[in-house]
């Protein structure tokens, strides 16, 4: 998706529902023209069910003239930063440490600290989430945790659009999207840590018959 308003105040999201910033609304629009101008044409359009990834899919797709369907999911929501977010990322390094904070950001196994169920943050009280079980309401998330749930969904939704010949569009974020790269790419934790995925800028990959990975590319 493109900048969000919390990306802007460099602040830890996660499942909070913000805004895109202007600049985000600029990158989503750029965006749309570039795969337009490039010739990308598309079948189905997956989502996120927070409001940064549908606005930017909105501006894409309006940009390109397409009109097709799309799903949502939480399962391609941004990881769960717990009790993390809100809070400032440089004031976050500051109280706990630059090491500590990395691990929390980069690490694929190390999560942070823990929402409690009573706290405002937590995603039972979202109207949005009020059909999932206990079980699927995270107080927390590492990366393999948000492996986990893109992949259940790439598996049981996402692949079959694919093995029908289909042109998909993913508009997810960050976290969501690393871990789908590690997964089609089979990147070990340690090489996905410092994979970096820029806002606002359309990575194309090209599959085999086996939804394999033959090349990726930034559009």
């Amino acid at each position: 998706h493109g900048q969000s308003v919390w990306n802007l105040e460099n602040k830890f999201t996660g499942w909070t529902d913000v805004e895109l910033s202007s600049k985000g609304i600029e990158e989503a629009i750029s965006a749309g023209r570039t795969l337009k101008e490039k010739g990308y044409h598309f079948d189905v359009a997956y989502t996120s069910v927070l409001k940064r990834a549908n606005d930017t899919l909105d501006y894409i797709l309006k940009e390109m003239g397409e009109d097709i369907p799309i799903h949502y999911s939480y399962k391609l929501n941004e990881r769960h930063y717990g009790a993390l977010q809100g809070l400032n990322k440089d004031e976050t390094r500051a109280k706990y440490g630059e090491e500590q904070v990395h691990l929390w950001r980069r690490s694929a196994t190390v999560r942070p600290p823990e929402l409690t169920e009573d706290d405002p943050r937590y995603p039972g009280k979202d109207p949005k989430y009020k059909d999932l079980t206990k079980e699927e309401l995270p107080l927390t998330e590492n990366l393999i945790d948000t492996v986990k749930r893109v992949i259940e969904y790439w598996n049981s939704d996402i692949k079959k659009d694919l093995e029908e010949g289909k042109d998909v569009i993913i508009v997810a974020h960050g976290n969501s999207l690393r871990g789908l790269i590690k997964y089609l790419d089979q990147l070990s934790d340690e090489e996905v840590m410092n994979l970096e995925i820029a806002t606002g800028t359309p990575i194309c990959y090209e599959l085999d018959e086996n939804l394999k990975p033959m090349k990726h590319y930034e559009v």
